[in-house]
């Protein structure tokens, strides 16, 4: 068993490792699903909330059933799909809280924040609608939904990510 930790390290669960997690030795994420950290830039850049590296990566597993909790960074995010199955990046703005972007969609109206958006990751890229990466913008509201099954992506984040600039919703 391994143990989900918040940001602050309190204890929020106790979890088995999926095989995939256990075989690229991921460790649960305080928001949901499964990372570790694969490269840091040797490059330092200053932000506002102090010097970051210049780029970071991880890999982000998402096992179904598991899905990652609304959330943002400051930095900006490209997101790598791998597979096996789709994954769905939904964007909540930029506000103070984040926006559901299914209500826009089944109200028929694009939302008024042009950063509440859907993206799907997937093996469709270019032909059903999915892609292979998506962007997210710094200080955009996200989180993660499986679509079918389990989800291997990687997430460059630069300036490079740092606990520091990480907001759950609450």
């Amino acid at each position: 068993m391994v143990a989900r930790r918040a940001v602050d390290g309190t204890l929020l669960e106790w979890l088995a490792a999926p095989p995939r997690a256990e075989a690229l030795g991921l460790e649960p994420h305080p928001e949901g699903g499964w990372y570790r950290r694969t490269w840091t830039s040797p490059a330092v850049v200053p932000t506002p909330g102090g010097d970051r590296p210049g780029a970071t990566l991880i890999h982000f597993l998402l096992p179904p059933g598991e899905a990652s909790a609304w959330h943002r960074v400051e930095s900006d995010e490209i997101w790598l799909w791998h597979g096996p199955d789709p994954l769905v990046l939904e964007l909540g703005g930029t506000g103070p809280s984040p926006v559901e972007p299914v209500q826009a969609e089944v109200d028929g109206e694009a939302p008024q924040d042009p950063a509440v958006f859907r993206i799907l990751l997937g093996p469709g890229a270019g032909i059903t609608g999915e892609s292979a990466q998506g962007f997210i913008p710094g200080g955009t509201w996200q989180r993660t939904l499986p679509s079918s099954g389990e989800c291997l992506v990687s997430c460059v984040v630069s300036p490079g990510f740092s606990f520091d600039d990480f907001t759950l919703a609450t």
